[in-house]
C-alpha cells in the first residue's frame, strides 16, 4: 500500500492521475477558511484543472481550520503535504479519480493565529475565500443584521486581543496591508446564503466600523465581496470511502473526498487585485448572481430540507433512497413546482423544468451514498435561510405554503427525537437543546415550536400557514411521514 504524499506521487502514475505541474513553483495567492470536503471538491478542484493545464500558478491555497476540529484535518494535511484523492461518482456507478494538489499548506489558527494573518497580509495574496457554514456570519435570523451583540464578535474588538474568528484574523490582515501600503483584496464567499457576498460584507464593515472608522473606509474603497453559487454535493468522508479508495487505487488517503459528478460554481466578476482563469475551468462568471443564487438555494437546499425530516422518521437513512420512492420523487417535484420556482427571477440559459428534473436524479444517485442524517443538521441555520424566505414570500402573494409548512411541521416531529419506529435521533443542531424542548411540546400545545419567532419570524400569526402546518402536524401524529407525503404527492 502506497502512502499519499510528494515523494510517492511519481509512483501512483499513470493508473491514477496526479498533479502534472510542478507544486514546488508554485505560490500562494488564496488563503481560504473551511478546508471541507465541498471546498476540496470543488474550488480546489478547479484551481487544479486550471494549474494542470499550465496556468493559475500563482494562485494556490493555504487552508486555515479555526474551529478545534479542524485540528484533525491539519494533521492529514501535514502528513500528506495537502494531497488528496478527489472521487466523483456518476449515477451509472461509473467514476473519475484523481490526486488534487492546489492546496499548498495548510494553518491551524488556534495553534498560530499571528501567521495566519502573516499570511493574509503578504503581497502575494490577493484573495481570501471561506466555506465557514450558513452560521458562521453573526447574523441575526430576524433582523437579518449584523449580530453585534454576539459574544464571539466582541471579543475580537477588544483592545489587544488575538483575534480568534474568520472576521479578527481577516481585518488585522487588512489593516497590516493598509499600514503597509498594499492593495487591498477581494473577500470571496462560497457559503449557501443569499447574497453570500453581500453578506461577508456587511459583517466585515461592521466589524472594521467597530475597530476604527478610517481603517472601514479603506476596506469599502480596496476590498471587494463578490457574490457566488456554489453547488456540488459531497457527503462526509466516511470510513467505508477510505476503504474503497485504498482497495481501488492502492493508496493510504487519510482523507479522500467523495462526490457526485455534478459541478457548478456561478460567480460576480468583482476582484480588486485580479483572479484565475476560472472560465477556462468552467465557472460562469456574471454580473448578476442572484436568479442563480435564488434557484439553487429554494430549489436544491431547500428540497433537501423537504426530504430529509419524512424521509428520517419514515426509515430512510441514505438520501438516494427517499428520492427512489415515487411518492417523495412526486412530493419533491410538486414542492419545487407549486410553491419554489414562482418566487424565482428568470435564469439566464437554465430550463427550470430540466433542472428540478434533474435534482431528483442526483439526489438519487447511488454511489454518492449521502446521508439523510447529514442533510438533517444545523437545521435551525438552514431553515431561516432556505425555506422561510420562499414561505413568506407565497403568503404576500396570496399564494399556497402548504408544502412549506409540511416541511416544518416534519421538521418538529423530527426534533422531538425518536423517529416512527421509537429509535433515538441524534439532533445536531446549534440550538438542540431549544428545538427539542420546544418540539417535545407540540402534542399538548401544536403551535409551540412555531412560536420561534427567531427562527420563523411571524409565521405563528397568520392563519393559512397555521391552518397548513396544523394539518401537517396532525398527519405526522397520526398517520406518519409516509402517509403525509402522499398526500402532498398528490
Amino acid at each position: 500500500m502506497t502512502q499519499l504524499s510528494a515523494s510517492t506521487l511519481a509512483s501512483l502514475a499513470p493508473a491514477l492521475p496526479v498533479p502534472a505541474y510542478d507544486r514546488s513553483a508554485l505560490a500562494v495567492g488564496i488563503v481560504h477558511f473551511g478546508v471541507g470536503g465541498f471546498h476540496r471538491a470543488h474550488q480546489a478542484m478547479y484551481l487544479d484543472r486550471l494549474m494542470s493545464r499550465g496556468q493559475a500558478l500563482d494562485w494556490a491555497v493555504c487552508g486555515i481550520g479555526v474551529l478545534p476540529g479542524d485540528v484533525a484535518m491539519k494533521q492529514v494535511m501535514d502528513h500528506q503535504d495537502c494531497l488528496y484523492t478527489l472521487v466523483e461518482k456518476a449515477p451509472d456507478g461509473s467514476r473519475n479519480a484523481r490526486v488534487i494538489g492546489s492546496i499548498l499548506e495548510y494553518l491551524f489558527a488556534p495553534d498560530d493565529p499571528e501567521a495566519v494573518i502573516e499570511t493574509i497580509a503578504a503581497p502575494g495574496v490577493r484573495i481570501v475565500s471561506m466555506t465557514v457554514t450558513e452560521g458562521g456570519y453573526f447574523i441575526d435570523p430576524v433582523t437579518g443584521q449584523v449580530d453585534t451583540g454576539n459574544p464571539a464578535f466582541n471579543a475580537d474588538l477588544v483592545p489587544g486581543a488575538v483575534p480568534a474568528t474568520v472576521f479578527g484574523m481577516v481585518t488585522e490582515a487588512l489593516a497590516r496591508r493598509r499600514d503597509r501600503g498594499l492593495p487591498g483584496l477581494t473577500v470571496m464567499s462560497c457559503d449557501n446564503i443569499q447574497g453570500n457576498g453581500d453578506t461577508a460584507r456587511a459583517v466585515f464593515s461592521a466589524f472594521a466600523e467597530r475597530r476604527n472608522a478610517a481603517l472601514a473606509d479603506w476596506i469599502a474603497d480596496n476590498v471587494t465581496f463578490p457574490n457566488s453559487m456554489v453547488d456540488r454535493i459531497t457527503p462526509a468522508t466516511t470510513d467505508a470511502d477510505r476503504a474503497e479508495v485504498s482497495a481501488e487505487l492502492g493508496i493510504e488517503d487519510a482523507w479522500p473526498v467523495v462526490c457526485e459528478d455534478f459541478e457548478q460554481w456561478v460567480l460576480e466578476d468583482s476582484f480588486a487585485q485580479g483572479r484565475p482563469a476560472w472560465e477556462d475551468a468552467g465557472v460562469q462568471l456574471v454580473d448578476d448572481v442572484e436568479p442563480y443564487e435564488l434557484m439553487k438555494l429554494r430549489l436544491l437546499n431547500a428540497s433537501h430540507q423537504a426530504l430529509c425530516y419524512p424521509g428520517f422518521l419514515a426509515g430512510y437513512r441514505l438520501v438516494h433512497d427517499v428520492c427512489q420512492d415515487p411518492a417523495f420523487a412526486r412530493y419533491l417535484l410538486a414542492y419545487m413546482e407549486q410553491e419554489a420556482t414562482p418566487t424565482l427571477r428568470p435564469v439566464p440559459g437554465v430550463d427550470l423544468d430540466v433542472y428540478r428534473h434533474k435534482l431528483i436524479s442526483r439526489f438519487s444517485n447511488a454511489a454518492v451514498r449521502d446521508t439523510v442524517a447529514r442533510l438533517c443538521a444545523e437545521s435551525s441555520d438552514r431553515i431561516p435561510k432556505w425555506l422561510v424566505p420562499v414561505i413568506r414570500e407565497n403568503l404576500a402573494a396570496g399564494r399556497s405554503v402548504r408544502y412549506g409548512a409540511a416541511i416544518i411541521a416534519a421538521w418538529a416531529r423530527y426534533a422531538e427525537g425518536t423517529d416512527e419506529a421509537g429509535q433515538s435521533i441524534d439532533v445536531v443542531d446549534r440550538l438542540r437543546a431549544r428545538v427539542m424542548t420546544a418540539a417535545s411540546q407540540t402534542r399538548e400545545d401544536p403551535l409551540a415550536f412555531l412560536r420561534q419567532r427567531d427562527l420563523f419570524l411571524d409565521l405563528a400569526d397568520d392563519a393559512a400557514f397555521v391552518d397548513a402546518y396544523l394539518d401537517a402536524l396532525g398527519v405526522l401524529h397520526g398517520p406518519g411521514a409516509k402517509a403525509l407525503v402522499a398526500e402532498l404527492a398528490a
